[in-house]
């Protein structure tokens, strides 16, 4: 073999390079990650929205030995506690051996994904069909949502505080829901529209049903069939819709892409492919040095308002009450000590749309979790913008436990951008960077992702915790 030149040993020590990682990893460590995946399979067909991603984080927690945050307690090293706000964002805690007021490790990633909402008076008749009306929830390209099967998710809380919880569209026996689309033939001016007009919002009407209610007097007789329907499976009235909170998702199960079996398409990736990890990695840490927390949070897709999102105080407001009843402190001697990974995606590398992305700082399927120093758009509008000091912290944590990661930016300079939920971190004084999993088709019904990717993501996040 020919021994390389100095100019070749110059080039891999001063240039920056990036490998696939089925290149770096064993045939064992491969199958580690795919048999992981397995896992996260599982979880996407059960948690299609946030309120299902909490029950089965808080259901797996309490198996793993989790109890619920009580104030009155001072908790000991190694102990495991939970606060859930609201059913819809959980809080999952491991007491440290350090003191609090030497900071806490943090994981924060989002429960919620673009979808379609119904309306709070959403069912209505037309030309003898019966529809919901709806509002989509997130940022969508709508077109991507007709013609496809949808399934029914969510609660309805009648005024006597019933919830009656609504699941159908998912099992094999179920009937499914779609928006209709015009056929080719007719759509000559439709298809004139760009896309983003294509489709409209108030377009977007769930059909459910043809058939007439059996009276010749009463009016809107489908919608009488479909609301009896109601009636008798779940005891709810058109009033009741006033007070619900009902989602159309796609009625996908999450497949394993490619012969190889590489990858793994589904609805939901952006951003559970982050929320599995991150409960994976505090459910299988022991007693770590500092206090680890990780966050489970809603309302990312739209801003992270309201109070189950975090730019409301709910997690600033558990630190400060755990941090009193422990050691009589405030959560403002916890915080600026403290370091969090925002745990979110960012958009892989697609050759079919190579200009959007520059080829430098773009992130690639199969060469693991990526950082993003920062997010915002055009001039890094609305992002935390991680420090050097605190991207160096993390780059050596990464290389010295052989975890595969790669940076990237959300796009071209004045064409991309995007926010999480690290700057709500950042604003509490915390330092924070942006840490996910690579995705291609992002925000669609069928977001795709490396199975290698989503291991190193579990790897990295462990190894944050310790």
């Amino acid at each position: 073999m020919d021994e390389k030149t100095n100019g070749q040993l110059l080039s891999e020590k001063l240039f920056l390079t990036k490998k696939h990682g089925a290149k770096l990893l064993t045939d064992d460590r491969i199958s580690e990650a795919f048999e992981f995946c397995d896992g996260y399979k599982a979880f996407l067909n059960k948690c299609k929205t946030e309120r299902e991603a909490v029950s089965y984080a808080l259901n797996t927690a309490v198996y793993n030995g989790f109890t619920p945050y009580d104030s009155s307690t001072v908790y000991k090293s190694g102990d495991k506690i939970y606060y859930v706000n609201r059913d819809k964002a959980i809080i999952l805690a491991i007491i440290g051996q350090e003191s609090l007021a030497d900071g806490i490790n943090i994981l924060a990633s989002h429960i919620d994904s673009p979808r379609i909402d119904l309306k709070q008076v959403p069912l209505f008749e037309d030309s003898e069909l019966a529809y919901f009306d709806t509002h989509y929830y997130g940022g969508i390209k709508k077109y991507q949502w007709t013609a496809l099967p949808l399934a029914l998710h969510g609660v309805v809380v009648k005024k006597d505080g019933t919830n009656v919880f609504i699941n159908v569209g998912e099992d094999a026996d179920d009937p499914q829901f779609c928006v209709t689309d015009l056929l080719p033939h007719l759509a000559a001016e439709q298809m004139k529209r760009t896309l983003s007009e294509a489709i409209k919002g108030e377009d977007l009407n769930i059909l459910i049903g043809s058939l007439p209610f059996k009276d010749d007097k009463a009016s809107n007789l489908v919608k009488l069939n479909i609301a009896n329907i109601l009636y008798e499976k779940y005891d709810i009235t058109e009033a009741d819709f006033l007070s619900a909170e009902l989602t159309l998702v796609p009625a996908l199960r999450a497949s394993d892409i490619g012969f190889d079996r590489s990858m793994i398409g589904a609805y939901g990736h952006d951003d559970r492919v982050c929320a599995y990890p991150s409960l994976m990695a505090m459910l299988d840490l022991d007693t770590p040095a500092k206090t680890a927390v990780c966050i489970l949070t809603d309302k990312e897709e739209v801003g992270s308002d309201g109070n189950t999102g975090l730019n409301s105080c709910y997690f600033q407001n558990f630190i400060a009450a755990l941090a009193d009843s422990q050691e009589g402190l405030n959560a403002r001697d916890v915080l600026p000590s403290s370091k969090c990974l925002s745990a979110d995606v960012n958009a892989a590398h697609d050759p079919i749309y190579p200009d959007v992305l520059e080829s430098k700082n773009e992130a690639y399927l199969n060469y693991g979790v990526v950082m993003t120093k920062y997010t915002g758009s055009r001039g890094k509008a609305d992002t935390s913008d991680a420090s050097a000091e605190y991207v160096a912290k993390i780059r050596n944590l990464f290389d010295s436990r052989n975890i595969i990661w790669q940076t990237s930016e959300l796009g071209k300079v004045d064409m991309g951008g995007g926010g999480t939920v690290a700057k709500y971190l950042a604003k509490l004084d915390i330092d924070v960077v942006d840490i996910g999993v690579p995705v291609l088709s992002m925000h669609s019904p069928f977001e795709i992702v490396s199975k290698i990717d989503v291991f190193m993501a579990y790897r990295a996040f462990f190894e944050f915790l310790v």
